[in-house]
């Protein structure tokens, strides 16, 4: 009697859920803990300031591009056309902004960026903040 014997190859899987899980929790906790910045679409060169706090995102940004013209969020306008829109905000649209993002070029003129204030207190708005660049 002739026995024929078998050789048992060993069976070489990999298995790929563990890896597939691993790679799924680790994209959830970059999704979760990356931060996003809202970047204007103008180019503007901020002035620098030591002092300079975060501030929540507003509803309303205000970017001062040169001496003549306005931008309303990313909506360029003179400024009396500026003072037309603002006019329009009723009370309840005003308090639900959590304040007022002015932002300027500092190459603006010190007059553009008064008559910006002086055109955001005359329509009510009261919680304004300046954006700057803070030193690295």
């Amino acid at each position: 009697m002739s026995r024929i014997r078998r050789r048992l190859k060993p069976s070489v899987n990999a298995d790929m859920v563990p890896m597939i899980d691993v790679v799924f929790q680790l994209v959830i906790f970059f999704m979760i803990s990356s931060t996003f910045i809202q970047v204007p679409g103008i180019a503007l060169t901020l002035p620098e300031s030591e002092t300079a706090e975060q501030v929540t995102v507003s509803e309303l940004i205000v970017t001062i591009a040169d001496n003549e013209s306005v931008y309303l969020n990313d909506e360029q306008m003179t400024f009396e056309a500026a003072d037309a829109v603002l006019k329009n905000y009723t009370p309840q649209q005003r308090e639900a902004l959590s304040g007022v993002i002015v932002e300027g070029d500092k190459s603006v003129s010190y007059e553009a960026m008064v008559k910006c204030l002086d055109l955001l207190r005359r329509n009510g708005f009261e919680q304004i903040g300046l954006e700057m660049r803070t030193e690295p």
